[in-house]
């Protein structure tokens, strides 16, 4: 087997390894740290028939089952959670039993949430096979599902025990899935560091073409950054917040429209941009830090702009019930300068509609969108 590089997530007590590597689904050393019970691995009908096998055979001698949900984020509900629920409860599965998930981002906040919940919280591995999961949301421990009104506004905090990164599952990663977890990469550039957006700007090109070392240098990088945050802040209640740049404008704009019409990363994309163009109207960072970030978003095939089919309005409506809003008003993250963020509750409803109407390709519409 390759050896695989290692990054530590310290969490005392609940510290954790990530295993990035070649191959790594199928070395049987990684798995030998299960608890002693039944393993019950969750993925879905598009990563199943690709990997499952493999992490089966990984695990021969367990007593292991499967248990396959729908791909894709309008399946992110309280349904398919429950459907896990039923399942462990169908097997017996005590607390010792074992959860892994199998697949992207949707998998593993559905598994880790029902690992969370069954028997009040059981042990569960992440084997994330997308770049945006292997980069952002195998590490940290947040689980959930959506609501229709909301993105993940059911969930706990449930950190994994592992976390398998098999970066040669990116090989079979549709090329919009792979720009989508993009987005959560250049985004540890434009919060913390500046180096790495360097290093993001004159490799582009190179992790594009998935050249395996600059991939692996990146999910690296990624996940010491997280890492680092998740460190110090582990349930959000002060700088972890600076890791949703972007988001609180990206799942508005999912919600609105629906969880059909962008991937998380495309959304979470514009959102970028739009945090990026408040920042520079409200004179917190200098100009050009936006086009800088619009540019190698660009770069990496993602949107950057706002779309003219939803409105001003529903947006700020979405915004203000994000799980992210706070009782004096909508929280965003802002940024002083590329690789320098911080946590922002003053930006009012008009500043934020000015910077929304500012990213919209047919800026000659917006008048139609504020309403």
């Amino acid at each position: 087997m390759n050896k695989s590089t290692k990054v530590r997530v310290d969490l005392q007590p609940r510290a954790y390894t990530v295993h990035i590597g070649q191959d790594t689904i199928d070395d049987p050393g990684l798995w030998s740290d299960l608890a002693p019970g039944k393993v019950l691995i969750v993925s879905n009908d598009v990563v199943a028939p690709l990997y499952l096998q493999r992490l089966e055979k990984a695990l021969a001698g367990r007593d292991c089952y499967s248990h396959i949900l729908t791909d894709g984020e309008p399946h992110k509900t309280i349904s398919s959670w429950a459907g896990i629920i039923d399942q462990l409860i169908t097997i017996q599965a005590r607390r010792d039993c074992n959860l892994i998930a199998l697949g992207g981002g949707v998998a593993g906040d559905i598994c880790g949430f029902a690992a969370a919940a069954y028997m009040r919280g059981v042990r569960f591995y992440q084997v994330p096979t997308t770049l945006l999961a292997q980069v952002d949301s195998s590490v940290g421990g947040k689980t959930g599902v959506n609501h229709p009104k909301g993105k993940n506004l059911i969930g706990a905090f449930h950190q994994p025990h592992k976390v398998v990164i098999d970066t040669r599952t990116l090989d079979t990663l549709p090329i919009r899935e792979f720009r989508a977890g993009m987005a959560e990469v250049v985004k540890y550039g434009a919060i913390m560091d500046a180096e790495f957006m360097s290093w993001l700007e004159h490799s582009i090109a190179e992790v594009m073409r998935r050249n395996a070392d600059a991939l692996t240098h990146l999910i690296r990088c990624s996940i010491q950054n997280k890492a680092k945050i998740v460190a110090a802040d582990e349930k959000e209640s002060g700088i972890r917040a600076i890791l949703n740049f972007g988001h609180t404008f990206g799942h508005a704009i999912e919600a609105v429209t629906a969880y059909s019409q962008y991937l998380h990363g495309e959304a979470v994309s514009i959102g970028m941009v739009i945090a990026a163009t408040l920042s520079e109207q409200r004179e917190l960072c200098k100009k050009g830090v936006a086009d800088k970030l619009r540019t190698l978003l660009q770069a990496a095939g993602l949107p950057t702009d706002l779309p003219d089919n939803v409105s001003n309005a529903a947006l700020l409506d979405a915004m203000k019930l994000d799980k992210k809003a706070m009782a004096d008003g909508i929280r965003l993250i802002l940024l002083k300068e590329m690789g320098n963020a911080f946590i922002d509750n003053s930006s009012s409803s008009a500043e934020i509609e000015i910077a929304m109407n500012s990213c919209r390709k047919n800026q000659a519409h917006t008048a139609q969108t504020t309403g």
